[in-house]
């Protein structure tokens, strides 16, 4: 099992949701980056459980222990070793789901590969193990912040509710406004009132986020197998639900003409620039200087408390109706892991560009 993401700014991970703790090791990290462990913990108070009525109802703390890799407030450039307890698993609501494959969820797939699974949550496939994406993509943030970069994302649609793909006509700053993470307070009252209908009726929902990086440099990324929009699309949808990306206009694209979709250049005060950015900020795999825009989409979430034909660990028919605490949605919870993935992977492609010329 790989539990290893990145290539010189590495994450590695480890636990699962009705384990003692889920945790990681950051190794990779420059020396001497500021570390704000109010931050770190305020990335992970926004993807925390329970936090709104439109989330799941489990209540865990997630407080974060740094073990290893900080002194006096500065990484050392030695691994950084973190760790978070559970505290609030009950791990009973799960028992009827022991021999049974639950619709569209990890369960059956899991289990023909390992031949054993945890169904307690899920196990090792449970989205909680994204709390370690979360605690590196903090230290990345902080990281990119000392170079002008910045990574932020919200909810852009919850089912049949969206936003226009313009990130430009929203006030990003206004995200963490509302309990959906949506800067469209209309359409964010709008999303909320849908979240929590669908989950009064034991039934989930999917939708859109998008994320915004600014103040990339251009060069981050290679014309081969090492691409900027690989490497992050490669990020997002190592995400739980993620089934679909885009970068730019993205698939609005295979409708236009070369003559609608170019990105024409300009000359800016001396600097090269571009009059649009369909390319989403990325062309030939490489970063041009423009902001970087991708879309992310996500499925319904699979575990319904609402009864499902589906079968069991032998192949006979049954029926379940999961219980639990499961999140109608997942987007509003998922905003901050979307730019944690981001963070690293930019902060990783950054250190790997250090590598191609002196």
């Amino acid at each position: 099992m790989r539990n290893t993401f990145g290539h010189l700014f590495r994450l590695t991970t480890f636990g699962e949701s009705h384990g003692e703790a889920i945790g990681g090791v950051i190794d990779g990290c420059p020396a001497g980056i500021d570390i704000d462990l109010d931050f770190i913990q305020g990335e992970l108070d926004r993807r925390r459980p329970g936090q709104s009525p439109i989330t799941t109802d489990r209540k865990e703390a997630d407080k974060v222990e740094i073990l290893s890799g900080v002194f006096e407030g500065k990484t050392t450039g030695c691994p950084i070793g973190f760790i978070v307890k559970n505290a609030n698993q009950r791990s009973a609501d799960y028992d009827n789901m022991r021999g049974v494959f639950r619709p569209s969820h990890a369960d059956y797939t899991y289990n023909y590969k390992y031949g054993i699974r945890d169904h307690r949550g899920g196990g090792r496939s449970s989205a909680r193990v994204t709390i370690s994406r979360c605690v590196a993509g903090a230290v990345a943030k902080l990281a990119l912040r000392q170079l002008g970069i910045s990574v932020t994302a919200y909810t852009s649609q919850v089912g049949d509710i969206a936003l226009d793909n313009d990130y430009r006509k929203y006030d990003l700053s206004t995200v963490e406004g509302n309990i959906v993470r949506c800067p469209d307070t209309a359409k964010a009252e709008a999303m909320i009132r849908l979240i929590s209908e669908v989950k009064a009726a034991g039934d989930t929902v999917g939708g859109t986020i998008t994320c915004v990086i600014r103040g990339c440099p251009p060069g981050l990324g290679e014309p081969e197998f090492g691409k900027l929009n690989a490497a992050l699309g490669y990020a997002m949808l190592g995400i739980n639900a993620v089934k679909g990306v885009e970068f730019g206009a993205g698939f609005a694209m295979a409708g236009m003409h070369g003559s609608e979709a170019n990105d024409v250049f300009a000359n800016e005060n001396g600097n090269i620039t571009t009059l649009t950015n369909r390319s989403g900020g990325i062309q030939g795999g490489i970063s041009n200087g423009q902001d970087i825009y991708l879309r992310i989409a996500f499925k319904p979430v699979a575990t319904l408390l609402k009864e499902q034909p589906t079968v069991d660990i032998e192949g006979n028919d049954t029926t379940l109706k999961a219980r639990g605490r499961h999140d109608p949605c997942v987007l509003p919870r998922a905003v901050p892991i979307v730019e944690a993935m981001a963070a690293i992977t930019i902060l990783d492609e950054y250190l790997l560009n250090k590598t191609v010329k002196i």
